[in-house]
């Protein structure tokens, strides 16, 4: 079974790793972005420039690295995208981990218009600690 053109929509998006002309072509100018509170740059962004600049722009406090990892890929005829997965981390002190996220992603028009996270915050912050 093919895509549907949202769900590959969003796949681009990870598979080029948040690439600029990626996210260009697909993440519409006025996007909410909404991260899980307690999570590193937490809180609700408004316009892909303000992500980019603010959220990915900004240092993650006492981290060396953050990736998503997606695992899997669910469409519904809403346009609607969700990507189960997790996040790898690297902190500061030395610890990895790996925390689970749910992406809900919304689509119009071609273009991602929201996402909201929802990640397992006590993980992060416990490795957090050292």
């Amino acid at each position: 079974m093919s895509d549907s053109p949202n769900l590959a929509l969003i796949r681009r998006v990870y598979e080029s790793r948040m690439a600029p002309e990626v996210t260009s072509e697909v993440i519409a100018p006025d996007l909410v972005w909404d991260i899980t509170p307690g999570f590193p740059n937490s809180g609700v962004y408004h316009g892909w420039d303000s992500v980019a600049k603010d959220f990915f722009g900004t240092p993650m406090p006492n981290l060396v690295s953050l990736g998503a990892v997606p695992e899997e890929f669910y469409a519904d005829d809403e346009g609607h995208v969700f990507v189960f997965g997790h996040y790898h981390a690297e902190t500061k002190t030395g610890n990895a981990v790996d925390v689970r996220f749910i992406h809900f992603w919304t689509v119009r028009d071609g273009k991602a218009v929201s996402m909201r996270q929802a990640a397992d915050s006590h993980v992060i912050q416990e490795a957090l600690k050292g």
